[in-house]
């Protein structure tokens, strides 16, 4: 390349932050370099393309995101406000997040407190959050209570599964006064389907498991959470765009990217892959794990689109940084969207995946 060719970016030349800086203004001005820059970047991925009105755009979630209040901060008014159309968590985000909707606080503390004494004290310690111990007996309590109705005697996906506990989760923050603090309770309200990826991975799966142990409970299908997760992508392509949201790595982000190769490799239909990559990590990708795989590895498997390989970003971000600054500059630059519901419309999406199954 030519010298001239290579110098053809924005000069950086920020303004002074001041009082009356916005949050637009902050990033659009002033993210110029290393990962502000690709931060700045993500928030003109997601407000300029992935909210299109004919985009699906589906979130993992992974880390302690919900005891840290980024549900209530940031996930739960991505859902009402519809730019957030489908989820894939870990058990441990749900089962964190109850403890809201049932009364329980959780409290800031340090990363540096003697663990020794906590566990005297029976007090929980995620790095720098801290909770009673009883906090998760009477999660459990509630959780078990709840599974071991009819309506959860029988084989499900784990969207239906969580469908049905946020609504008892809803009706119990109502019968406490509270709203909006269970991104479970947003999630039945709105009619977006949530999936776990490994659904005994979490003290959820554990309560489902002792149900199990009685002859009793949710049967958790995760074949059909394969099908419903591809369902929704094969839909969302051919009648727009589909777009993954990755917080953190994990199980949760293989499970969204994995949809792809499902329709391609597997039932082979002619596909190419998701059009928008969106991923906050602190993951290095020279180690092989998954959580920093680069969407340029996931174009070679078929997840990402080669031909939408520009409409890619990763942020090199903690979540907890990056997500609310995100989220708050999609609200100043993006109007809500329509929800979706596609919880609504899993079973008829199936039926038409089934039809492209050449067995």
């Amino acid at each position: 390349m030519k010298k001239r060719e290579c110098i053809l970016g924005t000069k950086i030349r920020p303004g002074a932050i001041n009082s009356r800086t916005t949050i637009r203004e902050l990033v659009d001005d002033a993210f110029c370099s290393f990962n502000s820059a690709r931060l700045r970047e993500a928030c003109g991925l997601l407000t300029r393309k992935m909210l299109e009105p004919d985009v699906t755009v589906g979130l993992s979630m992974t880390g302690a995101l919900t005891p840290a209040g980024l549900g209530m901060s940031a996930v739960i008014p991505l859902i009402e406000n519809g730019f957030v159309d489908w989820i894939i968590s870990t058990g441990a985000n749900l089962y964190h997040d109850i403890h809201y909707a049932i009364g329980f606080d959780l409290h800031a503390g340090s990363p540096f407190m003697d663990d020794r004494r906590l566990r005297e004290e029976k007090i929980i310690r995620i790095y720098d959050i801290l909770f009673d111990y009883d906090v998760l007996l009477s999660t459990d309590d509630f959780v078990y209570q709840v599974i071991k109705g009819e309506e959860f005697q029988a084989p499900m996906s784990t969207a239906e599964f969580h469908y049905r506990l946020g609504k008892y989760v809803r009706e119990r923050e109502k019968l406490l006064g509270l709203t909006r603090v269970s991104l479970l309770s947003a999630a039945y309200t709105a009619g977006v389907p949530i999936y776990t990826s490994s659904p005994g991975d979490s003290s959820i799966g554990m309560n489902v498991a002792r149900a199990a142990l009685s002859g009793g409970g949710p049967r958790l299908d995760v074949a059909l959470d394969v099908n419903e997760t591809a369902a929704i992508v094969l839909d969302a392509k051919k009648n727009g765009k589909s777009a993954v949201w990755i917080l953190g790595g994990g199980s949760p982000k293989n499970f969204l990217l994995q949809t792809e190769p499902y329709i391609q490799e597997i039932l082979g239909i002619e596909e190419e892959g998701h059009d928008y990559f969106l991923q906050i990590t602190d993951a290095r990708p020279d180690t092989g794990g998954l959580s920093g795989a680069t969407p340029s590895e996931a174009v070679s498997w078929g997840k990402i689109d080669p031909q939408r390989l520009p409409d890619a970003v990763v942020c090199y971000v903690d979540v907890t940084i990056a997500l609310p600054i995100i989220t708050a500059y999609a609200f100043a630059t993006h109007p809500p969207r329509d929800q979706k519901r596609l919880y609504d419309r899993r079973e008829e999406l199936v039926r038409r995946l089934a039809q492209y199954n050449p067995s």
